[in-house]
């Protein structure tokens, strides 16, 4: 390979050439984003970036097990190759042997097309959506209101190497839209996020339509207490709560008796109802529109996630189905170590089971209760009841007699999505949604609305 050469696959080829140690793993990501700004209903910014980051896992063995070291660096050329390579070597021979050690997968069929280039984005990802914000733009400045935000699309490809024989490649697209409206002189305030995978199913003008419809509700203002309501959670929200759930459900912590997922005297909770309702949680890397990686990559070890396991198939998975727990997140150390069977975490998450009640034919059958628009600043506060504890913000509102009749104050809440799977009295329709709190991290998500008979607002919150 000349040294010039900085094409992934070689990258990756060479990498594993030049490893002396006992086993090799080799990740190359290359990164290219494209994104808009605006505010005050103008675009502000926009960019394109590269990027490339390779990650090189060496294993040793020794008498007492098999360490492994990570070494990750950015911008790597074939110039760099042989420093980082020696570089996880050695942080592999100066580690203790690793607890979650296993032989490195094999069998695995390579990727056809592990040797073509990265797939990129480019602003052409905006060539229909860019126009049409501008046409919001309009409407919005003749309607009185101001619209700020950002568009983000993401597309990486990950190339897998390892010295057992396996070259796997995924192209991730990722795409997000965070909108917000805002009355002139700034007291009132909505959101709305999508998540899309390349922008032909955005549409900037209903998006303005329903910030519209949410500015107009907040010109009646009431003050509320904190309380617990009868409180209808939204998507977005709903897809905040269970990620967090998804992400505190490893199966070992559970096991060991720290978590939510603890069952009294030892063990897991594996077979226990969790909600009268026939809600199935799921992670699926094949679901249309959601796609994911097929197949485990993992940079580090951590507690749901093993180096070993790179480039381990992963398969439909049923977290929760028809309201009893199934499975919780396992390496497969961990499933050797708790008797459950390998679950590999999956990049998106499902919640379905509910009725094909729109969010709004829910609120039509509110007698009284809170509309929420999202929640942020989610933080753990218990992980032995995984409670939590966050704020409601752009647009709570109050609805009586199936109408919202004006815009509340914000709310600190504390609640656990475990206790609120056990109490939800109701879930819509399944719809794919953009989390708001974690969109930087998890983009991949379906849910309904939940009807919560006694959401818990511990205080009231001064943010808009």
């Amino acid at each position: 390979m000349s040294r010039r050469t900085s094409k992934p696959h070689e990258i990756v080829e060479r990498a594993l050439e030049l490893s002396t140690a006992d086993g090799c793993v080799v990740i190359a990501d290359e990164e290219s984003t494209a994104n808009l700004r605006w505010a005050g209903n103008a675009l502000t910014t926009n960019g394109v970036t590269r990027g490339r980051t390779l990650t090189v896992i060496a294993t040793v063995d020794g008498a007492k097990g098999t360490a492994s070291g990570v070494v990750s660096r950015s911008a790597v050329t074939a110039d760099d190759l042989e420093p980082l390579v020696r570089a996880a070597e050695a942080a592999a021979r100066a580690a203790g042997p690793a607890e979650d050690a296993q032989p490195l997968v094999t069998g695995a069929p390579a990727a056809p097309d592990f040797m073509d280039g990265p797939a990129e984005t480019s602003s052409a990802v905006f060539a229909d959506f860019a126009p049409a914000l501008g046409e919001a733009f309009a409407r919005a400045r003749a309607g009185g209101r101001e619209l700020y935000g950002f568009a983000n699309h993401e597309l990486t490809t990950s190339y897998l190497g390892t010295s057992t024989g396996l070259r796997l490649r995924h192209d991730q697209p990722s795409g997000t839209l965070e909108l917000n409206a805002k009355s002139p002189d700034r007291t009132r305030s909505a959101w709305a996020g999508r998540a899309t995978r390349d922008f032909k199913d955005v549409d900037p003008a209903a998006l303005d339509e329903e910030l519209a419809q949410r500015l107009a509700w907040a010109q009646r203002r009431v003050e509320l207490p904190a309380g617990r309501y009868e409180t209808l959670l939204p998507p977005t929200a709903v897809a905040d709560l269970l990620i967090y759930q998804l992400w505190s459900s490893a199966a070992r912590d559970a096991a060991e008796g720290r978590t939510v997922f603890s069952k009294p005297g030892g063990g897991t909770r594996v077979g226990e109802r969790l909600a009268p309702l026939p809600l199935t949680l799921r992670s699926d890397p094949n679901e249309p529109g959601l796609e994911a990686a097929p197949f485990v990559l993992a940079h580090a070890s951590g507690d749901d996630a093993s180096a070993f396991d790179n480039g381990l198939p992963l398969t439909p998975t049923d977290w929760v189905r028809d309201g009893e727990l199934k499975h919780l997140i396992t390496t497969r150390h961990s499933a050797a170590l708790t008797g459950l069977p390998v679950a590999p975490a999956i990049d998106n998450l499902i919640l379905e089971g509910g009725s094909d009640r729109s969010l709004d034919e829910m609120v039509a059958a509110t007698e009284r209760g809170l509309l929420l628009t999202c929640l942020w600043y989610i933080r753990e506060v218990d992980p032995a009841t995984l409670l939590l504890t966050g704020l409601t913000r752009d647009g709570v509102y109050l609805v009586e007699n199936g109408e919202v009749v004006g815009e509340v104050n914000n709310f600190r809440f504390n609640e656990s999505p475990v206790d609120l799977l056990s109490r939800a009295g109701e879930a819509g329709r399944t719809e794919k949604t953009l989390p708001r709190e974690w969109g930087d991290y998890f983009t991949r998500a379906a849910m309904p609305a939940l009807r919560v008979p006694d959401f818990n607002m511990s205080s009231v919150s001064q943010g808009v």
